[in-house]
């Protein structure tokens, strides 16, 4: 996570804090001067934490700590630009999720390129009963399916893809997915 920094230093430096005995006493200044290179970057975290808080400006090494906190699952597929733009997005996604619009832009957004998603909820109407198997979009058993297909920006293994989409869509959901090459 976050470590000390090099050269940087303190706004507040102990050794100044002191009473007036202690500032000229020299082992008291150096011992305060180690304390104040391992506060100084915890300073610099807190002064700045708004920016820790935005995707756009946190640092590569604490997106993963953001996207746990917003519960957002980032896989090592993704590079940081990708993942900036995942977290900036995680409000609207969660706001959208269980729908195919929201898993098909959770999709685009996270592997780049295109996706669709059909959630077999077309209505159909008969006049006589039927006993065919289901279509495209249902099971035999004519509950939905959810079908997705991927054109993916950038090269994935389909079983990552699979278990992206079992964490994202609804649980009660059966799926399939189809990888294609881009």
């Amino acid at each position: 996570m976050r470590g000390g920094v090099e050269g940087l230093a303190s706004p507040y430096p102990i050794g100044g804090l002191l009473p007036a005995v202690y500032q000229e006493d020299e082992f008291a200044q150096r011992f305060t001067a180690g304390l104040d290179d391992v506060l100084a970057p915890v300073i610099s975290t807190l002064d700045c934490l708004e920016h820790y808080l935005d995707p756009a400006l946190a640092p590569d090494d604490f997106l993963p700590w953001l996207a746990g906190w917003l519960g957002v699952e980032l896989g090592g597929h993704l590079g940081p630009d990708r993942r900036r733009l995942l977290l900036a997005a995680a409000g609207d996604l969660y706001r959208r999720r269980g729908t195919a619009g929201g898993l098909r832009d959770h999709l685009e957004l996270a592997f780049g390129g295109r996706a669709e998603v059909g959630d077999g909820t077309a209505v159909t109407v008969r006049t006589a009963p039927s006993t065919a198997a289901g279509t495209e979009g249902a099971a035999a058993d004519g509950h939905p399916v959810l079908t997705v297909r991927i054109t993916p920006g950038v090269a994935v293994d389909p079983a990552v893809v699979e278990r992206f989409v079992a964490a994202a869509k609804p649980a009660h959901v059966p799926h399939t997915v189809e990888v294609r090459a881009g």
